[in-house]
């Protein structure tokens, strides 16, 4: 009975979404080591980068009986189709991006795609490693119905010694590849709970 309730377990969509648009990011090194993990070493998760860089600023102007531009209505179904989302979020002036930001309204829009699903966040950088952006996105995530996971948390210091990561923004701190793994598995167990609480 184990071996088919295991087997009858849905593969979970994971979105990626980072709100930095320069290639070496940590940031984007965290999602790129996320995407790695889940391939070589959890079963039941299908990993996808989504671009953010090429959705214009939300305006409502763009919108046109009930349409949208075509890169948004391409993100919006990105969105509809994940189970949940993995943010990589830097921070700028105690906040997200403006990038992601305009990422998360436009999903926002009627309808919202974003509800009733869960997301977990990380982020790298000096001092607090990101961790006050996000703490900002969890709120934004309060309005928009998105399920943040509380634990575990994950913010990097990329200055510390010894790095982090390498001079192509490529996670190399082993330590930190298994906290992530820890959250990627918490995010898995978190959206098959409301994936299973939907169909009750």
């Amino acid at each position: 009975m184990q071996a088919v309730a295991m087997a009858a377990q849905p593969v979970i969509k994971v979105v990626g979404l980072c709100g930095s648009l320069r290639e070496a990011s940590w940031n984007r090194g965290l999602l790129n080591a996320a995407m790695e993990i889940c391939k070589d070493s959890i079963k039941g998760i299908e990993f996808e980068y989504v671009d953010i860089s090429q959705l214009p600023f939300t305006n409502e102007d763009l919108e046109v009986k009930g349409t949208y531009p075509s890169a948004v209505e391409a993100f919006r179904k990105k969105i509809e189709e994940a189970d949940c989302f993995l943010f990589a979020s830097p921070e700028y002036n105690y906040s997200v991006t403006a990038p992601l930001k305009n990422a998360i309204d436009w999903a926002s829009r009627p309808p919202n795609v974003w509800a009733d699903k869960a997301a977990a966040i990380v982020s790298a950088g000096g001092n607090f490693g990101g961790g006050r952006s996000q703490y900002h996105l969890r709120q934004i995530g309060i309005f928009i119905d998105l399920h943040f996971i509380n634990k575990p948390e994950l913010y990097v210091w990329g200055f510390e010694s010894p790095p982090k990561f390498d001079s192509d923004g490529v996670l190399i701190d082993e330590e930190t590849k298994q906290r992530l793994k820890a959250l990627l598995l918490a995010l898995q167990a978190f959206s098959l709970r409301l994936i299973k609480g939907k169909s009750e």
